[in-house]
């Protein structure tokens, strides 16, 4: 069953029950991954590690070594 067809049977049995309607697939994944990297961020620094610039200091460095290698 696809997520789609999942959605429509939840919301079918929803108005059958009077109860609220499911949210739809896709909608809260903005807010799912900002949550997602302010949790990411408070246990980095929870962890005394600096909460910002990781992905860019990791790209930086993989970049600068295959400059470096050709």
């Amino acid at each position: 069953m696809s997520i789609t067809q999942q959605f429509l049977l939840d919301s079918y049995r929803a108005a059958q029950h009077g109860t609220p309607q499911p949210p739809a697939p896709g909608e809260r994944d903005v807010r799912t991954v900002r949550e997602l990297r302010d949790y990411r961020r408070f246990r980095a620094v929870v962890q005394e590690r600096p909460a910002r610039g990781r992905v860019h200091l990791a790209l930086s460095r993989a970049f600068r070594t295959r400059r470096a290698a050709h």
